[in-house]
């Protein structure tokens, strides 16, 4: 299988979910596709060689999310304008107000909720792509748990 090929299943298979963790990473719907982008051009220059599928996702999600965290290092320095983009993917009222609420928890407690609640990603794996054990993953998850039902109850309620 070509070069060409892989990279056209891999983002088949796998866009959406890192077009979706770079959307609430990057609260910018053009950085985030900006950013899938940079994640699948490097998925073909280096043409990696993976153990197995899930081994080719978690490297794609810690591409994607070094790629975030550079977008936002870069936007922190240069004015840019934000987008409403999320509001597009969302169903109802109460639907906004949670993920409003989301976007306001601290970054390394929301991938873990997103990859965790919206994403379907069990503990282990997370831990995997987040290079932590699972004993922290949990931690985050808890304690993002928390931060999300306060900040929701307080904004919201």
């Amino acid at each position: 299988m070509s070069d060409k090929e892989k990279l056209k299943i891999a983002m088949e298979k796998y866009g959406d979910m890192i077009f979706r963790i770079c959307l609430f990473t990057l609260k910018n719907y053009a950085d985030a596709e900006d950013t899938v982008q940079e994640t699948f051009i490097i998925y073909f220059r280096k043409s990696p060689a993976f153990e197995n599928s899930e081994h080719e996702k978690a490297w794609l999600i810690s591409v994607a999310q070094n790629k975030c965290r550079d977008t936002l290092r870069f936007n922190k320095r240069h004015m840019t304008e934000p987008e409403e983009a999320l509001h597009n993917y969302i169903q109802n009222e109460e639907e906004t107000h949670i993920i409003d609420a989301l976007m306001s928890v601290p970054e390394k407690f929301r991938i873990v909720l997103q990859m965790h609640y919206i994403e379907g990603f069990k503990v282990d794996e997370i831990a995997t792509v987040i290079k932590k054990s699972p004993s922290a993953v949990k931690m985050r998850l808890s304690k993002g748990r928390k931060l999300l039902e306060e900040i929701y109850r307080k904004e919201f309620l």
